[in-house]
């Protein structure tokens, strides 16, 4: 069975593969951008940018708009960036 849900069109895909719960997922988020080679304008995004993003409603779970402090389960979460490759 496949859980991983479609990527978003014109969306870059972030994976967040999580050990435990985090607080807070703009935290998490900025890290792993950081520490993927795939995309360089998101590897060296400040953290005021990823916030205009999450404004802007354009950072996505599964289709929903996601918010900068939401709390994240253990395990993976599937995270689309809009307007980005």
């Amino acid at each position: 069975m496949n859980n991983i849900p479609d990527k978003l069109e014109n969306a870059f895909r972030v994976i967040l593969n999580l050990e435990h719960p985090e607080s807070r997922m703009d935290n998490v988020l900025l890290a792993a951008l950081r520490e993927q080679n795939e995309n360089l304008e998101l590897k060296s995004i400040s953290r005021s940018a990823l916030k205009d993003l999450f404004t802007n409603k354009r950072v996505m779970i599964k289709g929903q708009r996601a918010k900068s402090n939401s709390s994240l389960a253990k395990g993976s979460t599937y995270v689309d960036i809009l307007g980005f490759k």
